[in-house]
């Protein structure tokens, strides 16, 4: 059967980061869904169920009993298990993209405390600046291909409440019981790439920068559809 693939972005950034692979996806025969996150930093915390029901709402245009396979970028691969565990439909395979890895039980902090430190100083009324605002220009030019690419994924971010960014993300038991597996792009996400070996998942790289899915997006959906085939 045909993986059905769910692209899931960082709630840091929008659903145009996944655009392009999606396009290739669908051009080679495959059906996708993009979810947009884009509304999860709205209201009071706890922020990670809107996560769960957008994806949800999202994959209910999928026919009923359909496996999917999960592809989650960036520090979206922290609400992985919670996503599985709210889904009604079954899960084949779980990629995380050069993502952040879940804590194997209990709960997953989206931000340790020294990240936390140098972020509050950044919070203007309690939300922070754009994600692309909070680097000098030197590390965020590399991630983009051109300026019209740039300018959509800089225009469609949210400003997150620094809330966001304290709450822990329950890992429900057995969400990981199916296929899982990691694709790499580079630093520093070395680590959790070594961790996802760890864990006896398959590893796969395809070099470049955190957002190398928008340069090389014909790449990222072969690496994708290889994973997803082969777990």
């Amino acid at each position: 059967m045909q993986p059905i693939f769910v692209l899931v972005h960082s709630p840091s950034v929008g659903p145009s980061t996944w655009h392009p692979v999606a396009e290739h996806l669908t051009a080679a025969g495959y059906q996708v869904r993009v979810p947009s996150l884009l509304n999860v930093g709205a209201g009071a915390p706890p922020f990670w169920p809107r996560v769960v029901n957008a994806v949800r709402d999202e994959v209910r245009q999928i026919p009923a009993g359909s496996p999917v396979t999960l592809v989650a970028h960036s520090n979206a691969g922290l609400f992985l298990p919670a996503i599985r565990s709210g889904l009604d439909h079954p899960v084949a395979d779980s990629i995380f993209v050069d993502a952040a890895l879940p804590a194997r039980i209990g709960s997953t902090p989206v931000a340790s405390p020294e990240f936390l430190e140098w972020l509050r100083p950044m919070a203007v009324n309690g939300r922070l600046p754009r994600w692309t605002d909070w680097w000098d220009e030197a590390d965020v030019a590399p991630m983009f291909a051109g300026s019209v690419v740039r300018q959509a994924v800089v225009e469609e971010q949210p400003t997150l409440p620094l809330s966001y960014y304290e709450q822990h993300i329950p890992v429900p038991g057995g969400w990981d019981d199916h296929a899982c597996s990691y694709l790499l792009f580079g630093p520093p996400y070395d680590d959790p790439a070594v961790e996802a070996r760890e864990r006896g998942w398959r590893v796969a790289h395809l070099p470049g920068a955190h957002l190398h899915q928008i340069i090389d997006p014909a790449g990222t959906a072969r690496h994708l559809v290889e994973l997803a085939t082969t777990t």
